[in-house]
């Protein structure tokens, strides 16, 4: 490699590096203000009204950069489906948030490459060698001690926390059957304009209450975090070197901590932090090791 050409991936890795751990900020900032916004709003309107607001956004976006000429590609069925999982997905998650600890939930949505790296061994018959095998094994033991199935406080929410992981992984494995030609702002699009319909349906059965101004504004600033954690890690992922980058996916747990403590006091017990500290581990090993042929 030539210096110039060494320089030049240097500042590749620098910036993807950037733009992921904003990214991951950007994310973590989007899930505490709906989920302090959920102390005075119901599930279902406030998600409908970050929807809406999150799809105005995108179209904004999608027709300044010329991506509206293409929106029958809206309808394309592997697009759909891709926003009806990550649409399930993103509810799921969101309710659980509602009920447990930020860094908890964070957490446990820190499974997804190792969700991903068993469904890409069902979907698309990838041989996975031993290493990553043990580390998959070792990432579901962390989210066991993260959920603690059997433990005193024992939240049925961590359990739909991690199906929302699952919905959100087969989201990503889905993502790679979708024809690369379509504009990724579609794509995203696509799934607001999913999370949107089926908040709306929800809200018929869940009721409606008054918004206040200020509710209106954080859940506006949500939508404006949640679009930009989007395109930073679309930033993120098409620069510099995938292994160094990939890892600082993981900066969302610190600043979900941080966050988590800082608003509400929450502390994770010592078996949850042993639970994060194996799948950080696992997740980290997962991008280090060779991958399977």
């Amino acid at each position: 490699m030539t210096q110039d050409a060494a320089k030049a991936l240097h500042a590749a890795n620098r910036r993807g590096v950037l733009a992921i751990s904003a990214g991951m900020a950007s994310f973590v900032a989007n899930d505490t203000l709906v989920k302090y916004v959920s102390e005075s709003l119901p599930a279902s309107q406030l998600i409908l009204l970050r929807g809406i607001m999150a799809s105005a956004l995108l179209l904004a976006i999608a027709h300044a950069t010329g991506a509206t000429r293409r929106l029958t590609d809206l309808f394309d069925g592997r697009v759909m489906a891709r926003a009806g999982l990550d649409a399930l997905g993103t509810v799921a998650y969101l309710v659980s948030l509602f009920h447990i600890p930020l860094a908890t939930a964070t957490a446990i949505n820190m499974a997804t490459p190792l969700v991903v790296t068993v469904l890409a061994v069902v979907a698309f018959r990838e041989q996975v060698n031993a290493a990553r095998w043990l580390a998959i094994a070792v990432g579901c033991t962390g989210v066991l001690l993260v959920v603690q199935p059997r433990g005193a406080q024992f939240n049925a929410y961590a359990l739909l926390c991690l199906a929302g992981t699952v919905f959100q992984a087969s989201r990503d494995v889905a993502t790679r059957l979708i024809d690369r030609t379509i504009p990724s702002v579609l794509i995203t699009l696509s799934t607001a304009i999913a999370v949107t319909l089926l908040a709306g349906v929800w809200s018929l059965f869940q009721g409606w209450e008054r918004v206040q101004p200020v509710q209106l504004g954080l859940l506006a600033a949500a939508s404006v975090f949640l679009s930009a954690a989007y395109f930073l890690v679309t930033v993120a992922m098409r620069a510099g070197e995938m292994s160094l980058i990939a890892p600082f996916r993981y900066s969302g747990l610190v600043f979900a901590l941080l966050l988590g403590y800082a608003v509400w006091g929450h502390v994770p017990g010592a078996w949850a932090w042993a639970g994060i500290a194996l799948l950080l581990g696992a997740g980290l090993w997962l991008v280090r090791t060779p991958r399977a042929r």
